[in-house]
């Protein structure tokens, strides 16, 4: 099975694929989407646009989206909020299941600790799928959100949020995608 992570945002919508299909998450790719645009109109249809090039490309059979945080800038929340919708309108249109996962879960699956910092994002990330270096931030999120889900659908999620350690994968790295 291949799971599609994403990390939504209004200038950069993170990406991240991987196969479970073995047992083991395994890198498949991850980037992400640069937003160029005037409008806010503009900006959401870029999001579409390259969340589904990325469907048509690797074809997930699940995607796993981080859910709205109350961010300190109430117009920042509302354009997050905004991407983040776009994204799940192109997950559903093409009758893929959307599965949401909070931030702080996200972290907790994957390194441990609810309050981790990006760089421990990264790096755990990069170890736990075997990549040579250490992925963007934004790929690096969507790839934790992609883990978190698989942690989560076999049940690997113990209370408090962490997951035990799995490491198999191949080796890439991250690349970025503008449509």
């Amino acid at each position: 099975m291949i799971i599609l992570g994403i990390d939504p945002g209004s200038r950069r919508t993170g990406f991240g694929v991987i196969d479970v299909s073995h047992g083991s998450p395994r890198y498949i790719d991850s980037g992400y989407i640069r937003i160029q645009a005037d409008t806010l109109a503009q900006k959401l249809a870029q999001v579409y646009a390259g969340v589904s090039d990325i469907i048509a490309r690797h074809v997930p059979a699940e995607v796993a989206i981080e859910q709205v945080f109350m961010a300190k800038n109430p117009d920042s929340a509302l354009k997050l909020g905004q991407a983040r919708g776009s994204a799940i309108v192109c997950a559903a249109n093409h009758g893929l299941p959307v599965h949401e996962y909070a931030a702080r879960l996200v972290k907790q699956c994957v390194t441990g600790h609810g309050g981790a910092d990006k760089e421990a994002v990264q790096r755990l990330v990069a170890s736990t799928l075997r990549l040579e270096g250490l992925p963007q931030s934004d790929a690096a999120d969507a790839l934790a959100i992609a883990l978190t889900h698989f942690y989560t659908q076999r049940g690997l999620v113990r209370r408090g949020g962490s997951a035990p350690t799995r490491r198999q994968g191949s080796r890439s790295s991250w690349r970025h995608y503008q449509p």
